[in-house]
């Protein structure tokens, strides 16, 4: 399961897996993110770029596939995920294997300015 919180507003999701994705705030090319729940963390299997631009060059070994980028970051399992929401920048998606939804739309009552944790129930 995975929990979100941003201070005083918080939800939890009945899911182990997830995709976040973003649109860059310059190049205007969407990233993508896939991660797995585990007991106590969260796991970064793959990420994705649609396309290129200045300073967002795709890392070594990673493979293009008709115009997107395919890598598998090297990062260990993160306790925590930690995300900075502006009302001034483009929001996040997260999508479920049903359905892909602004992430703001999981936590009402959001503030403007807020820093969002992402992390599986079972740790924090």
């Amino acid at each position: 399961m995975l929990c979100l919180a941003a201070g005083a507003v918080a939800a939890s999701l009945a899911i182990d897996s997830f995709t976040l994705s973003w649109i860059h705030s310059i190049e205007k090319i969407r990233w993508e993110e896939d991660w797995r729940i585990e007991a106590d963390a969260l796991v970064l299997t793959e990420a994705r770029i649609r396309g290129t631009g200045a300073g967002m060059e795709p890392p070594a070994g990673a493979v293009l596939k008709d115009g997107i980028w395919h890598y598998r970051p090297q990062l260990p399992p993160q306790a925590v995920l930690r995300l900075s929401h502006s009302a001034h920048a483009g929001g996040y998606t997260l999508c479920t294997e049903t359905l892909c939804r602004p992430l703001a739309d999981h936590l009402p009552g959001l503030p403007d300015n807020a820093l969002i944790e992402f992390y599986s129930c079972g740790e924090k």
